[in-house]
């Protein structure tokens, strides 16, 4: 039975709205319903993920927040974390031969017609490679929370993402560090800790002293606190093997600010924790106005370097405290600085450039990229100079274990 409906005149249309799919000429019924599908109704109802969000509450435009989260971004990952900088070096490569010692050629007598000695790479060089991993973290920013949530909210869910980034990079290269666990990488190198003295592998020797294939350079205190002995014997590691002691090199002492508390209270001549200090801790230049009855001799150390907050120095080394560094551990670093090739952790990124840094990734929605987008990053670690750092277990124990790391 057909359907009619009544004409404008009053009287009855005898053309049918649905016909038969058999009557010449007829519509049928499965084709008028594609033409009401067609127009995004669903009987007659629009659906929510037909709605065109381009403000927040407050009226700010979502792309004009897309374009300014994606400078914040490229300023982000110029100006990586200041602690990850500092010991680390970025590189595109997934491994290197590397000499674990930092020696030096050498000039020579000249003879009137003999050719001179070259330079040339050191035979020792070992191999090393770097992991790699990708990570992504989603926005989950739905179009009714763009809808309903200011600009600050927004922003604010961004920052959240970096920080979490900040922490993810900051915490894998930390955790190479203080890890003397050995892993492979995609290629099957070895990626490496520092020396462990359980590997078979032995530090190469440096001006005149050998080291035994037992050299670790993973300590455990043997005392509740830290003491100027545990310091100096992580000093004496790093600085024994020749880093640490060149022009264009630092030695850093990165602690838990507990550590960093106890270890300002060391005096030279004084027993700390039944040992005796060899040298004062010198508060440094940002240090708050004190008195004293003695003089400092020589230079003190700077209020930051490489854009962290050193609180001062004790002997060669300057202490800086983090509290990305798990309490009950610190560990000395020769370091060339923010991104120097003489770090002792490579940080291995993408060889492809557009996979490089964190990167904010649109959603499915082109003309509002923020709506459902997600954060994504690329990277790697492993050390390079496994001479280069020292990591110190403050524990009864005699024997180092690797730190957990609950906060990443």
């Amino acid at each position: 039975m057909s359907t009619t409906r009544p004409a404008r005149t009053g009287q009855w249309n005898t053309r049918p709205l649905f016909s038969h799919p058999a009557r010449p000429g007829g519509t049928t019924i499965a084709a008028a319903r594609s033409a009401l599908y067609a127009w995004g109704g669903d009987s007659g109802y629009s659906t929510e993920g037909d709605v065109l969000v381009n403000k927040t509450a407050d009226g700010v435009d979502l792309n004009a927040i897309w374009q300014q989260t994606a400078n914040a971004m490229s300023l982000y990952n110029r100006e990586r974390s200041a602690l990850a900088a500092l010991i680390s070096y970025p590189t595109t490569n997934v491994g290197d031969a590397i000499p674990q010692t930092l020696t030096a050629d050498n000039f020579e007598v000249a003879s009137e017609f003999g050719e001179p000695v070259g330079l040339r790479s050191a035979p020792d060089a070992l191999v090393i490679g770097y992991d790699f991993q990708d990570y992504d973290l989603a926005s989950r920013m739905t179009w009714k929370f763009l809808r309903s949530g200011t600009a600050e909210q927004v922003a604010s869910s961004i920052n959240s993402a970096m920080e979490a980034d900040n922490r993810l990079v900051t915490g894998t290269l930390l955790r190479r560090l203080f890890d003397p666990t050995e892993g492979t990488n995609e290629h099957m190198h070895r990626v490496f800790g520092l020396w462990n003295g359980t590997d078979g592998m032995t530090p190469p020797p440096h001006a005149g002293l050998d080291f035994p294939s037992t050299t670790s350079h993973y300590l455990a205190s043997g005392n509740a606190a830290v003491d100027p002995g545990d310091l100096l014997d992580a000093i004496d590691q790093v600085r024994s093997k020749g880093f640490g002691i060149n022009v264009g090199t630092r030695l850093i002492v990165l602690c838990h600010p507990a550590e960093a508390e106890e270890i300002s209270t060391f005096r030279a001549g004084q027993e700390h924790s039944g040992i005796t200090s060899k040298f004062d801790f010198i508060p440094s230049a940002s240090a708050p106005a004190y008195l004293t009855a003695e003089n400092v001799v020589g230079q003190i150390a700077p209020g930051e370097f490489g854009g962290l907050e050193v609180l001062g120095s004790y002997g060669p080394a300057w202490v800086i405290p983090s509290y990305f560094v798990p309490q009950g551990y610190f560990a000395v670093v020769a370091t060339g600085g923010p991104n120097s090739s003489l770090n002792p952790v490579a940080f291995r990124q993408h060889v492809n450039p557009a996979y490089s840094g964190l990167r904010l990734i649109p959603g499915r929605d082109q003309r509002y990229p923020l709506q459902d987008s997600f954060f994504q990053r690329s990277f790697g670690c492993g050390v390079r100079y496994r001479s280069a750092a020292c990591v110190v277990q403050v524990t009864t124990g005699s024997v180092y274990t690797a730190p957990t790391w609950a906060w990443s």
